[in-house]
């Protein structure tokens, strides 16, 4: 049952609340969206603790790599469409859940978003980092043992990030899906797409061969 219910509200609850927001209320109601999409965002990950003990360490570990996150993403703010954020979503859905990276791909997004500015944008920037983390962890086992499924999985998390941009930007500027201008955003943002796909890819090799023993040692020690 509490398998069923994480994936309603990833994957129906909160693109609906998206969605809504995006097409039924004013562009001030984005702070609103964001916040429950961020409450919603945490029901899967709480839904996943079995231990008193690991549920403390885990709530530790989703701090510390949404500060990594969101910490890249301040570094990196000269470099346009360059970051480490989707890199470090991949990795903490990895290594530690579906639900783990999902919400540190939403947090991710809506923390640093206080600096580099909150808008209609943000709850779609949340939901794609948090997909991609969702689905990193659930391909974790594929996706550790194959780099060139990871380097693959990184080019087509950039895709689909830049994709679920241009969907907002439709929605913004009509308020409804319009399919012309879908694909002319789409075509437009390719040379965007293109830096978002080598971005993914540069940050996972260099930063998953630094994060993997380190992680599995803490996940051995304490039995997370």
């Amino acid at each position: 049952m509490k398998k069923y219910l994480k994936y309603v509200v990833i994957l129906l609850l909160i693109p609906l609340l998206i969605i809504a927001g995006a097409c039924f209320y004013p562009e001030r109601s984005y702070a609103f969206v964001s916040l429950i999409a961020v409450l919603l965002s945490c029901v899967p990950f709480f839904l996943s603790f079995e231990k008193k003990n690991n549920s403390t360490r885990k709530i530790v570990l989703l701090a510390v790599m949404t500060a990594l996150s969101a910490a890249g993403r301040f570094i990196f703010a000269p470099v346009p469409f360059f970051k480490p954020v989707t890199a470090m979503v991949v990795i903490a859905g990895m290594y530690f859940g579906a639900e783990f990276g999902f919400l540190t791909g939403a947090l991710s997004a809506f923390i640093s978003n206080f600096y580099f500015g909150q808008g209609a944008w943000t709850p779609f920037q949340m939901f794609s980092w948090g997909i991609i983390g969702f689905i990193a962890g659930l391909l974790s086992s594929p996706l550790i043992k194959s780099k060139i499924l990871l380097i693959v999985y990184g080019a087509l998390a950039g895709v689909f990030y830049s994709l679920m941009m241009d969907v907002w930007t439709v929605l913004w500027m009509d308020g409804y899906f319009n399919i012309e201008r879908f694909f002319g955003a789409v075509i437009t943002a390719l040379p965007v797409t293109v830096k978002y796909i080598v971005s993914n890819i540069i940050f996972l090799i260099i930063l998953v061969p630094l994060f993997e023993k380190k992680i599995e040692r803490l996940k051995t020690k304490y039995g997370i």
